[in-house]
């Protein structure tokens, strides 16, 4: 396609987004649902691992007791008792808000896709970790911001690189995701967290802050997020989502940030989707409220802690010899780095014809892909299943699959 022009007799449509393609990553998200085949590539919680029982006792109970509120239309915003909730639950988290501060998303991929039209403008900058989000950069790219990548190492961002490319670039927002990142799996230590708040406090930059793992840590300790620092309240943008924690097919997502601009983004909102489901921001309320959380999640976090395990413990076999891979201490992926000049996207096809897919690490990449990185997610499968994915990859990658 060029300037937006389709097929004969197709009219033409905007030329920056038909210009974006297609994501290899969704095709190969495709492909990992083929019978048979034991899937490394994907985010998904474990559905077994979903409380269906009490979400439809939620629904049940919200339909009861509730019933013309939550089959009607209702606020851009989100529903009041839900960002009063959330706001609860963040400023125990140290990002003191109230349920002002909240603006209801469908899913935290809206709410990128909001913060992307009303933060940035065409080719603003946004500086981010290399590797990244994908869906994050696709989400700015839709108003066609441009990406630089900041050094990162074992800890997250560097600090000093940080400020060197603020500098540099002049950008209008960073954009991380410092708690068990994706796609390498690292986390952010608190020193260093208090490293790039000051960084950020020195300018006029917006903080996105994406946060969709932490409560789903395998250590007693949270981690406070970095917008928790009260010098950063003016301009952080931090998002949650309880996709991770409840359920992915809720779409409950949140974006908080000052009130100046969730006014501009509710008036986006408004104009693109009208508002969040009624009925699932009430269910997801009634669950909440009726529900321990930490005591729900302790068999999920220990379950995934298993399954992380079998998954690292496997890999030393799996991969060539000199490969490297972490131990990531939450979240659902583990990054793998194969020794020169081994090629992830070159045994990705041998992979999938013996039954077993990962996403190549290159996919992730701002600039300077390594094509030896490779993310594995190692919470959809049982221990048994990741088993036997690890011995397919091990038969894969004993051929020399090199560049």
């Amino acid at each position: 396609m060029v300037n937006g022009a389709l097929r004969s007799g197709v009219p033409p449509i905007n030329a920056r987004v038909a210009g974006l393609g297609g994501s290899p990553i969704r095709e190969l998200l495709r492909i990992a649902t083929a019978p048979g085949m034991i899937s490394f590539a994907g985010g998904s919680p474990a559905n077994e691992l979903f409380d269906v029982a009490g979400v439809a006792r939620s629904y049940a109970e919200v339909l009861a007791q509730q019933g013309p509120r939550a089959l009607q239309y209702s606020s851009t915003e989100g529903e009041p008792e839900l960002r009063a909730r959330i706001a609860q639950f963040l400023t125990a988290k140290g990002v003191w808000s109230t349920a002002d501060d909240i603006i209801i998303t469908s899913g935290s991929q809206q709410g990128l896709g909001l913060i992307g039209q009303v933060v940035l403008d065409e080719d603003a900058i946004v500086l981010t970790e290399n590797p990244t989000f994908v869906s994050a950069l696709q989400a700015f790219a839709l108003g066609g911001a441009r990406f630089r990548a900041v050094e990162t190492d074992e800890s997250g961002m560097v600090p000093e690189a940080l400020e060197e490319a603020i500098i540099r670039h002049s950008p209008r927002a960073v954009y991380t995701i410092p708690t068990f990142q994706n796609p390498t799996g690292v986390t952010t230590p608190r020193e260093r967290r208090n490293e790039i708040a000051d960084v950020l406090a020195r300018h006029d930059i917006w903080l996105i802050e994406d946060d969709p793992y932490s409560e789903i840590r395998f250590r007693d300790e949270p981690y406070s997020p970095i917008s928790s620092d009260p010098r950063l309240a003016g301009k952080s943008l931090y998002l949650g989502t309880l996709s991770k924690i409840l359920a992915p097919g809720l779409r409950i997502g949140w974006i908080r940030g000052p009130q100046e601009v969730l006014e501009t983004l509710t008036t986006t909102k408004q104009g693109i989707s009208l508002q969040t489901s009624t009925i699932d921001q009430l269910a997801a309320l009634h669950w909440w409220e009726n529900h321990d959380l930490e005591e729900k999640l302790d068999p999920v976090r220990a379950e995934y802690m298993r399954r992380r395990d079998a998954m690292v413990d496997g890999l030393g076999h799996a991969l060539p010899e000199g490969s490297t891979f972490n131990r990531p201490d939450g979240g659902m992926f583990v990054w793998a780095s194969m020794p020169e000049p081994y090629d992830a996207n070159h045994a990705l096809s041998v992979a999938i014809a013996d039954g077993v897919v990962y996403i190549p690490g290159s996919q992730f990449y701002v600039s300077d892909p390594v094509p030896g990185t490779l993310r594995l997610s190692f919470v959809s499968n049982s221990v048994e299943r990741i088993h036997e994915g690890i011995e397919r990859l091990h038969r894969v990658f004993a051929e020399d699959y090199r560049v």
